[in-house]
């Protein structure tokens, strides 16, 4: 599969398109940015820097160098202005709605900002991308669609109660796409992450997530925190898979595939406990020992107990590969953490 992925990234420069990602100045955003510049296409870009950085475009800018950068154009705006998102979508071919307000803590602890900005804005952009006439509307989805549902590993078909307000305007948004797409006949594909990590993921603030907190700890020579026994456990997936997953979803051809969510990760599951150990050997190795035994406290509410992911229904119709796992990940970012902290 991976010629596969390589072969479509070979006919996308000879024949560049136009792509909008919203949410650009993020972890996501900006991956998706790079790769897609990389390969000769056009971007137009959104985002309100309510959680993006200008830092992440000035670092895609001199890591693709001034030839690709013009086919950049960026817009300062807001997923919840419908006319924002009118704008944004004017001329596009693709759309990769990232946009979001993320984090199950936030949405408990601001449910009407969540809402706003997943389930508003998620709507005014389907909206936008549906008069604009775009090609296919990809949209990042989240496995905290699963809620309660005890089952391992998670299938797409069989979900359970959301366990947050975060949980719930993810959900909302496969329900949109989904009517959208009977009534409209508009085309979407939903990609549900399983705990992306990489390069360019913040590591600072009340909200991140875990891989870049622990890891610029581990640099800073501060404590560790795992909420809980350290026995819960994640599908923790490397950002280059979730590029490939968006672009592959994106120019797929094939009727069955789309108006569908997939599952996006590795297949694996890994304890916190593993996570600490893989992080701290990682770091040992790129010349940056770190001694502490992590602090265990209480659980925190909102988040599930165990996930992993179901990857077949991707593989097959998508031709979506996994080219890294977890510790494969860890090695590639753990440097660029370094470099940044």
């Amino acid at each position: 599969m991976a010629g596969h992925y390589e072969s479509i990234l070979a006919e996308l420069a000879a024949a560049p398109r136009t792509w909008l990602i919203t949410g650009v100045a993020g972890f996501i955003g900006s991956n998706l940015l790079e790769a897609l510049l990389r390969a000769n296409q056009y971007v137009v870009g959104l985002d309100n820097f309510s959680t993006g950085h200008k830092h992440n475009l000035d670092e895609v800018r001199d890591a693709v160098g001034s030839r690709h950068w013009q086919n950049f154009r960026f817009i300062e705006g807001d997923i919840r202005s419908l006319s924002d998102c009118k704008s944004a979508c004017s001329g596009v071919d693709y759309v990769l709605h990232q946009a979001a307000l993320g984090s199950v803590p936030r949405s408990i602890q601001d449910p009407i900002t969540t809402n706003e900005a997943n389930v508003v804005g998620f709507l005014n952009m389907l909206v936008a991308a549906r008069d604009a006439n775009t090609q296919r509307f990809v949209y990042a989805a989240s496995s905290s669609t699963y809620g309660d549902h005890p089952g391992l590993p998670k299938v797409e078909d069989t979900i359970g109660a959301p366990l947050s307000p975060y949980a719930v305007t993810k959900y909302v948004n496969e329900l949109y796409a989904n009517v959208f797409a009977r009534t409209y006949g508009f085309n979407s594909i939903g990609l549900r992450y399983f705990n992306v990590f990489g390069k360019r993921q913040d590591p600072f603030g009340p909200y991140a997530a875990v891989i870049p907190r622990w890891i610029a700890a581990m640099v800073n020579g501060q404590d560790v925190f795992i909420n809980g026994d350290g026995e819960t456990s994640r599908d923790f997936c490397f950002i280059d898979n979730v590029v490939r997953a968006n672009i592959l979803a994106a120019v797929i051809n094939d009727n069955d595939a789309v108006n569908e969510v997939y599952n996006i990760a590795v297949g694996g599951r890994t304890t916190l406990n593993q996570l600490f150990a893989a992080i701290k050997q990682s770091l040992k190795q790129h010349g940056v020992p770190y001694d502490k035994p992590p602090t265990y406290r209480e659980f925190r509410d909102g988040d599930v107990r165990h996930s992993q992911a179901n990857i077949d229904k991707a593989r097959r119709l998508l031709g979506y590969d996994p080219r890294f796992d977890l510790r494969t990940g860890i090695d590639v970012a753990t440097p660029w953490y370094i470099a940044h902290i």
